[in-house]
């Protein structure tokens, strides 16, 4: 996902001299260190100084550039908050920040890279836009939107590496705002986003070896929420489940929960998020999930799957 990023910023930043990216401390790799060799007086790194990085994005924005903040999700949103709040946000600036690692991507460097609570976070900020693919082909429609739009400053929230690719083929296109089918079912529907799509991907094939019709949808655009598309699938479906790498408060598993109360919906709703507590687990990012309860064998065997 992040190699698919680089790859279409390089390719719109040759088309577009405002594109310009401001990272804080990490090495350019593959299209992204091209784009810096190409395009120097466009790429600028401001070291430890993520604070720095995201003011002077402002700064750009301003000018009439379209920058975007490139750096590890807890750098990217964390340290410089304040600034992220009200450089961007408050000035609803066309900027992106961009979160590599969302979640617990970074497993073996601990809970100081461990993003689990971004999602939560930025969807609280007014004007803030959170944009999260689940695979290379929405990263990569992801980043096409985010360099053009005028909408505002968006977290765009990437995973690392080693994505499968889910969605190239989906019957639904990817459309800002707007959650997509991108595998057809009738009697269970699973609302993912984000790299832990590959389990969700997995429960299906166990609730369809249980002799269930299974529809999973993106829900890639975290803020807006698309609230009519996700009464659509409560009132549609016998049985809705949400998987995803965020921590409970003010995740998409709440707001789910929230719009089956108001709407009144009958279906059977599971939600499955990562747990409220730093784990001292050093592992892999399977390792981690799995920490956090978030197997697809425990997945299973809370919905009654053998």
């Amino acid at each position: 996902m992040r190699n698919k990023f680089a790859d279409v910023f390089y390719e719109l930043g040759k088309a577009d001299p405002r594109l310009c990216i401001v990272v804080a401390d990490i090495s350019p790799a593959g299209s992204i260190a091209k784009f810096r060799q190409d395009f120097p007086e466009r790429f600028i790194n401001t070291g430890v100084a993520e604070q720095i990085m995201i003011g002077m994005t402002a700064g750009m924005a301003q000018r009439g550039l379209r920058p975007f903040a490139y750096t590890i999700a807890t750098f990217s949103l964390y340290r410089p908050f304040e600034m992220v709040r009200d450089d961007l946000c408050y000035q609803n600036l066309p900027v992106t920040v961009v979160g590599i690692g969302g979640g617990v991507t970074y497993s073996t460097l601990g809970a100081t890279h461990h993003a689990q609570e971004d999602v939560s976070i930025a969807c609280s900020i007014p004007n803030l836009s959170v944009v999260a693919p689940c695979d290379p082909s929405e990263a990569a429609a992801a980043t096409r939107w985010c360099a053009a739009q005028e909408k505002g400053p968006v977290y765009l929230r990437l995973g690392k590496a080693g994505e499968p690719d889910f969605t190239a083929k989906a019957p639904e296109p990817w459309e800002f705002g707007r959650i997509r089918m991108i595998k057809p079912g009738s009697d269970v529907c699973i609302l993912s986003y984000g790299p832990i799509m590959k389990r969700a991907f997995a429960v299906a094939d166990r609730f369809e070896a249980a002799g269930k019709s299974v529809a999973i949808a993106s829900a890639h655009t975290l803020k807006p929420l698309d609230r009519e598309r996700i009464e659509q699938i409560l009132a549609g479906f016998k049985h809705v489940v949400v998987i995803e790498e965020c921590a409970p408060n003010g995740s998409l598993s709440m707001r789910v929960q929230q719009i089956a109360w108001t709407s009144r919906a009958h279906c059977r709703l599971d939600t499955f998020t990562l747990q409220d507590e730093f784990k001292h687990c050093y592992g892999s990012h399977d390792d981690l999930l799995d920490e956090h309860g978030l197997a697809v064998g425990a997945i299973c065997a809370q919905l009654g799957l053998t």
